[in-house]
């Protein structure tokens, strides 16, 4: 067989593959004909949790919807999309209510004081129809640590409204948490330049 004969066969091999995977995805389209607000976790060790969660507000934002963003254990330092956000004030409502990291803070009443604040606020959000998203970054670690009580975040999730998404970053995600939620990432490290000593920098983690 020529070698013109060889990629004509291939070529037809890959039609014929697409053509039965395009009838698959079609008919897995067709039967997800629900539309709801849904709850999305990005959990794991990995880099990208918050990037992600910011990325869908400003898809979210390009579709016309209002966002509101509430930062736990962040608010020492202004990040990249706080700054960016809040160019947008009557689009997204943005709320960095942290006092930094657990391990430089140090002090656990303090942080509970300042998650139930956070807290808080996520429920104004979560009680507004007019948000069509909310980002509670950085939530899993405060359910981790216990600042706040699971069953009672979890208990406000469900009680929003129906076309309400919301995106929750954060690692170790607790498995209630994961229990109710519509979408779950694990997010995994394969590598990351700060093991090579190559420190935080503005743009790719701030």
């Amino acid at each position: 067989m020529s070698t013109s004969d060889d990629t004509a066969a291939l070529n037809e091999r890959h039609r014929a593959r697409m053509e039965r995977k395009k009838a698959i995805i079609d008919a897995k389209i067709a039967a997800a004909d629900k539309e709801i607000g849904i709850i999305i976790v990005n959990t794991g060790n990995g880099k990208g949790k918050s990037s992600s969660a910011f990325g869908m507000a400003v898809r979210a934002l390009g579709h016309g919807m209002k966002v509101g963003v509430v930062q736990f254990i962040k608010g020492a330092m202004s990040t990249g999309e706080e700054k960016f956000l809040r160019r947008f004030p009557d689009e997204v409502s943005f709320h960095a209510m942290g006092e930094g990291y657990t391990w430089e803070t140090q002090d656990r009443e303090r942080d509970i004081v300042k998650a139930t604040a956070a807290w808080e606020q996520a429920k104004i959000f979560l009680a507004d129809p007019a948000i069509g998203m909310v980002v509670l970054d950085e939530l899993n670690i405060a359910l981790k640590y216990r600042y706040l009580d699971v069953d009672t975040v979890i208990a406000d999730l469900l009680d929003r409204p129906t076309m309400q998404h919301v995106v929750i970053t954060g690692r170790g995600a607790p498995q209630e948490l994961i229990d109710v939620a519509d979408t779950v990432t694990e997010m995994n490290v394969v590598k990351h330049a700060f093991k090579a000593g190559i420190g935080a920098q503005a743009g790719t983690e701030w």
